[in-house]
């Protein structure tokens, strides 16, 4: 791993659920890992950089309206101008959904729940990279 993990934590809103239930399109993991990935880049290059593509990508747990998501992306391997990312979304907070309780009432999970993961390939210029911008990401 370069560098620290970079973590982004989010909570999914209901106007994010796709499907019946209240459930959320796997996608949106992938726009947040895309800011994970920015972030990375930034830190590493001083530029957001390209997103060249994904690979390996895994949906392992539904994600639904009203969960706290925690978005997670390190630095495995850094290139001349391409990064390779691995990437994992987990569920830390949900809705219980119990009829007998409040809409509103939720739960902290004991145990963070593996939601999905992937790896990424991000592009920055040579031209457009400024060296390390944070001293955890120096190489």
């Amino acid at each position: 791993m370069i560098g620290e993990k970079v973590v982004l934590r989010v909570r999914m809103s209901a106007g994010e659920a796709h499907y019946a239930g209240e459930l959320v399109n796997g996608s949106h993991i992938l726009d947040f890992w895309g800011d994970v990935g920015t972030e990375l880049a930034i830190r590493l290059h001083g530029d957001e950089s390209l997103f060249l593509g994904y690979e390996n990508i895994r949906f392992t747990a539904p994600v639904y309206a009203g969960d706290f998501m925690e978005y997670v992306g390190w630095i495995e391997k850094a290139g001349n101008t391409s990064l390779t990312c691995q990437f994992e979304a987990y569920k830390c907070i949900q809705l219980t959904r119990n009829p007998a309780e409040a809409n509103s009432a939720a739960e902290v999970l004991k145990e963070k729940v593996l939601c999905g993961s992937g790896t990424g390939t991000l592009v920055v210029k040579k031209e457009y990279q400024r060296g390390a911008q944070d001293p955890a990401f120096a190489r």
